[in-house]
């Protein structure tokens, strides 16, 4: 049973109903949809969407909103792509043109003040890269010394400039603000610099009386240096390498990304490793070996998640790059190394809710448990017991539908809607039964069922118990 989890962004080759049920039973768990690509119309209609291919499917999928951020991007093109070719000459300009391959607006009237001849400028991840040879009347005026396509909203990257944009836009608090009407699971801040960027966007959440969870995404060198206020801040991470790799020296990369999942392993957050996974499969219906040890890489450094982009996205396999992604999880999981991650990587216990998490893994290491069952108001619980990374699969009954989405960012947390009985004796009964029908354990077999006394109270996990079937 596979635990770690799959982010697959939604997107012109993945909208489709019968595509995203394919998707959801190949295994996506986490739908991404990019708030910087179509209008908020378009983000309504692809999270309903997923919705009902969910249920089709018979599970259920998390949504997973990302908001644009602080980043400058290319405005509309001509067709969606434009093809830029090595030798010629683009012009970057703030006026609000329809882009192509010799003139491309920019939505930053500031950009011909920051940038001077011999800067660099990269577009489409760091595949495009463009050379400043002047600056005339607010243009930029740049030769193309990396050629390849742009498409529509598009990420501009300045890596020797330190421009002064606002951390949360009025066009993200827009966005925020449809995605807590639609009902999104999670939110992903881009861009994030400091633990104050998060708490800007808490408080525009907290306004609208929503608690949906933030996942910070790792892109800007600021970010990197202050990984850990950033993660105590955050409800988890996303290392974007896309942008970090361009704002980073490349090589720095891996290190940073190893660095930051075992942060966010310490802090029990739960982590997405993301950008250009099996890229190949955009066009091939095969990953490279590289691709694919790239992947179990990730998930050897402890990885919650990992995600898929232009690969579901604008790729010509969708389904079949989700059914990648979870063929190479279910062949690397089983040489996890379980045994030092208990010891060495989750939190050190500072309650009571640490070391039941802890002893809960630990039992089942040591008495061979099938599974451990976890009822759980808000999943607080089941993260803990996820963070010390069981090599059994955690159960999580949840009594609200919302968290039984947002356990689908966990590492091995496999969750379902479950109303939980108010005596203590009735609540072990049902979690066993529960443990039963999921196929999780047989009767005669040993499963471990976390608890709260008394039920049915937030916060109150205090009890652990070894059960047989």
């Amino acid at each position: 049973m596979r635990a770690t989890k799959i982010v697959a962004t939604i997107g012109p080759a993945s909208s489709g109903l019968e595509t995203l049920e394919r998707m959801v039973r190949a295994g996506m768990d986490v739908a991404r949809i990019n708030f910087a690509h179509g209008q908020p119309e378009d983000h309504a209609r692809m999270a309903a969407a997923v919705r009902e291919a969910a249920a089709r499917a018979g599970r259920e999928v998390a949504l997973l909103g990302d908001l644009p951020g602080p980043k400058l991007r290319v405005g509309p093109v001509a067709g969606g792509v434009a093809e830029l070719a090595r030798g010629t000459t683009v012009i970057l300009t703030p006026r609000p043109v329809l882009g192509t391959s010799e003139r491309l607006s920019v939505d930053w009237p500031g950009l011909a003040e920051v940038l001077e001849p011999g800067d660099v400028c990269y577009l489409a991840d760091g595949t495009v890269r463009l050379r400043v040879s002047g600056v005339r009347n607010g243009e930029v005026v740049a030769n193309v010394e990396v050629g390849g396509p742009v498409a529509s909203r598009q990420g501009l990257n300045l890596p020797n400039v330190t421009t002064a944009l606002p951390a949360l836009s009025e066009e993200d608090v827009q966005l925020l603000a449809h995605a807590v009407e639609l009902g999104f699971d999670a939110l992903a801040v881009s861009f994030v610099r400091r633990r104050e960027d998060v708490e800007q966007v808490r408080r525009e959440l907290g306004e609208r009386g929503s608690d949906i969870p933030l996942i910070a995404k790792i892109e800007k060198p600021q970010a990197a240096r202050n990984a850990e206020e950033i993660i105590e801040a955050a409800d988890g991470i996303m290392i974007a390498r896309g942008d970090l790799g361009i704002e980073l020296p490349i090589e720095e990369v891996p290190l940073v990304q190893k660095r930051l999942l075992a942060l966010a392993g310490k802090k029990a957050k739960p982590s997405i490793t993301a950008t250009q996974m099996l890229e190949s499969m955009v066009h091939s219906t095969r990953p490279t070996r590289a691709e694919v040890a790239d992947v179990a890489n990730a998930i050897f450094d402890g990885t919650d998640a990992v995600m898929l982009s232009e690969e579901t996205a604008i790729g010509k396999h969708p389904v079949e790059a989700v059914a990648m992604m979870a063929a190479i999880a279910e062949a690397t999981e089983p040489e996890l190394p379980y045994g030092r991650w208990l010891t060495e990587r989750g939190p050190r216990a500072a309650d009571q809710y640490h070391a039941i998490a802890f002893g809960a893994v630990g039992a089942a290491y040591q008495l061979g448990l099938r599974a451990i069952v976890s009822p759980t108001q808000t999943g607080a619980t089941a993260r803990l017991i996820s963070a010390y990374r069981p090599r059994v699969p955690v159960l999580a009954l949840a009594p609200r539908i919302e968290v039984v989405r947002r356990c689908n960012f966990l590492w091995g947390v496999h969750p379902r809607l479950h109303d939980e009985p108010r005596e203590t004796i009735d609540l072990i009964e049902s979690s066993a039964r529960a443990a039963l029908e999921a196929g999780f354990a047989r009767p005669g077999e040993q499963i471990g069922i976390t608890a709260g006394l008394p039920p049915g109270k937030a916060g109150g996990t205090n009890l652990f118990k070894i059960h047989r079937l």
